[in-house]
């Protein structure tokens, strides 16, 4: 954050960078990356661009905090999977909690199919660290299950991908 990077956030900087985010992220599904512009953005947050800056140095920090709000909050739930767990139960779970996540939140599915569709320039760290970590971390599981007998025979990255374009397809 470019005038508090290194401080603790006030409840208001901490409100204003939320409503940036809102705002940015209903721009951002509606008109894409390119076509969102700070102006836009600021109008719709009831800022100045240069609040707006003082909170985010650019369009693109935005975009990139939307984003990855957005896939942090559905990874949440995935990441709650429990080799413990009944495997139909913990599937159900999960997909039934994405499914709502995405119900409640249109825009932010919107943003992150549009960047899928972009070929995810804004994600590649992400998905390559982060995300890469916790699918693995994931698929183990899965094969654990299969291993035990409770869940058929299937590639464990093959489900988790479906999973995640099933509830994407029925989320958009």
């Amino acid at each position: 954050m470019a005038g508090t990077a290194n401080k603790k956030q006030s409840r208001i900087q901490t409100e204003n960078r939320s409503l940036i985010l809102t705002a940015a992220l209903n721009v951002f599904s509606t008109d894409g990356y390119r076509g969102a512009t700070l102006e836009r953005i600021a109008e719709r947050a009831g800022m100045s661009k240069t609040n707006v800056l003082y909170y985010f140095p650019s369009k693109e920090e935005i975009y990139h905090t939307a984003l990855e709000q957005t896939v942090e909050g559905w990874l949440e739930p995935f990441s709650e999977i429990s080799a413990e767990g009944d495997p139909v139960e913990e599937l159900r779970r999960y997909i039934s909690l994405k499914l709502q996540l995405s119900a409640e939140q249109p825009e932010a599915s919107r943003l992150f199919a549009n960047e899928v569709q972009r070929g995810a320039p804004l994600m590649l760290d992400f998905l390559k660290t982060r995300l890469k970590s916790l699918v693995d971390e994931k698929a183990a599981v899965i094969r654990e299950w299969i291993d035990q007998g409770k869940l058929a025979p299937v590639d464990p990255y093959h489900l988790i991908f479906m999973i995640w374009a099933t509830t994407q397809h029925y989320a958009d």
